[in-house]
């Protein structure tokens, strides 16, 4: 057996005690804070009257529902994690969680946040978070990351669930605006991640997992970010063309949106070799920060239009 199977064999087999702090990183806490984002601003500008107590249990079964997810993730993929360089040090491929305690840990969370969201609200909001656990974990996990380089085109459905089931909690049902909302981050997925996937190639590449700069190369990659930044230009002014909220918003979301375009046709631009890898390193950062500025301006235009409407009442 090679040095490295036996590192690898080691890491799987024989976990030091874990502590919390190893439990918490299993449940991807970057990733749930923008999960856990996106569901409350879908549940703020619903049409409709929540307790703020029970609107805190929705988003907190939100969070535990999107650390679940994560968890089991990074006990399905302990064996890539490990080869990756962005990921070797997480809590399974370390060695400080033991797998079956990630599988165990996993899918307790999973259970209860569905539990707790069905008795918070109601059970449409109950059955999208199941949905959103079992797309994350089967669909993508599972089912395409490691078959397919249209992995994150389909599989970043399941990170566009939160909006929509922020908004049932409130509301019950799913409608047009909570699916824009879900539009939105669904075409925001593919160039947020293949943005990362481009300077990270050869993570990718050694662990065996066929994202599109390692499939396609680098130029086709580039491409189809500037496809899909182009296309959320449209679908992120859905909110204001429906009427849900006003121009406040919809100067805002063309703006980003611009800005992230013009992102893409930098990166577009750059060199497809290293020398280019500063530009998507740019354009990854600014598509955290594009979708907290376009989803905070949904609820900021709503606050801003009843302040006006006051105003206009009281001249």
């Amino acid at each position: 057996m090679s040095d490295t199977a036996q590192t690898l064999r080691g890491s799987f087999d024989v976990a030091s005690p874990a502590r919390v702090r190893d439990y918490l990183d299993l449940l991807k806490p970057r990733v749930m804070s923008l999960v856990v984002f996106s569901g409350l601003i879908g549940l703020v500008i619903a049409p409709g009257a929540i307790h703020p107590f029970t609107a805190s249990v929705a988003v907190l079964a939100i969070a535990l529902g999107s650390g679940a997810a994560g968890c089991i993730n990074m006990w399905y993929e302990r064996d890539i994690d490990a080869l990756m360089s962005r990921t070797r040090r997480r809590p399974v491929p370390a060695g400080r969680v033991a797998p079956d305690d990630a599988l165990g840990f996993g899918v307790l969370l999973s259970i209860f946040s569905v539990a707790l969201m069905a008795l918070a609200t109601n059970f449409v909001a109950a059955a999208l978070l199941a949905a959103a656990i079992l797309f994350y974990v089967f669909i993508y996990t599972i089912g395409l990351k490691r078959r397919t380089p249209h992995n994150i085109v389909i599989g970043g459905a399941a990170g566009a669930f939160p909006p929509v089931i922020g908004w049932a909690a409130v509301t019950g049902d799913v409608s047009a605006i909570s699916l824009a909302l879900f539009g939105l981050i669904f075409l925001w997925t593919p160039p947020h991640f293949w943005a990362l996937a481009l300077y990270r190639s050869d993570d990718y590449r050694r662990a065996g997992v066929p994202m599109l700069p390692v499939v396609a190369g680098a130029r086709e990659t580039k491409r189809q970010m500037l496809v899909y930044t182009l296309l959320l230009l449209p679908v992120s002014l859905v909110p204001t063309l429906m009427g849900a909220v006003g121009w406040l918003y919809g100067t805002i979301a063309i703006l980003v949106t611009v800005r992230f375009i013009g992102h893409a046709v930098a990166v577009l631009r750059a060199p497809d070799d290293e020398a280019g890898h500063g530009a998507a390193r740019r354009m990854f950062r600014f598509s955290l920060l594009y979708l907290a500025v376009i989803f905070a301006a949904l609820p900021l235009d709503q606050v801003v239009s009843r302040v006006a409407a006051t105003w206009n009442l009281a001249g």
